[in-house]
């Protein structure tokens, strides 16, 4: 397998609490880097995760850190076509970029909604109220007819 070098953006500690760094990593895949991901997760992302887990917000089934294209959504639920993102500091720095990322889903058809970290950890069943009350009073968009669109879960040829 061929291991490739990549400096990534700033990560809140790396998956490893708050703060901010660089880090030069060396990586097989996106999967593998999603994985590592589930593996070190931040304790609001944790807090979360065992709230969305086992179909307890509205019987839906979310996955954790699932490659998208070139990017890792933090939660994902197929059938609601949902994307649950968590924000911590280092977010505030990367607006254009969250941007970017929220309109690529979005094309895909794919609805994003975005928590900051301190309402996780400060008030988790608000976010949780608040991701059942979208999912029941926003509809998924309709899919796109057969053979247009790409697969959101095909890895991104610069990845």
């Amino acid at each position: 397998m061929k291991q490739t070098s990549t400096t990534l953006p700033p990560l809140v500690g790396g998956g490893q609490g708050e703060g901010s760094c660089v880090q030069r990593i060396t990586r097989v895949s996106t999967r593998d880097f999603a994985r590592d991901l589930r593996n070190n997760a931040t304790e609001a992302e944790r807090r979360l995760w065992l709230r969305l887990s086992n179909r307890q917000v509205d019987g839906l089934r979310f996955r954790r850190q699932v490659p998208l294209g070139r990017y890792i959504a933090d939660s994902f639920c197929i059938s609601a076509q949902l994307v649950i993102e968590l924000d911590g500091p280092s977010h505030d720095s990367t607006v254009q970029s969250d941007a970017r990322r929220d309109a690529w889903m979005q094309a895909r058809g794919i609805r994003v909604l975005r928590f900051a970290n301190a309402d996780v950890l400060g008030n988790l069943e608000g976010v949780v109220i608040a991701i059942s009350e979208f999912v029941r009073t926003t509809p998924p968009p309709a899919a796109l007819p057969q053979g247009e669109g790409e697969s959101v879960f095909a890895p991104h040829p610069h990845v």
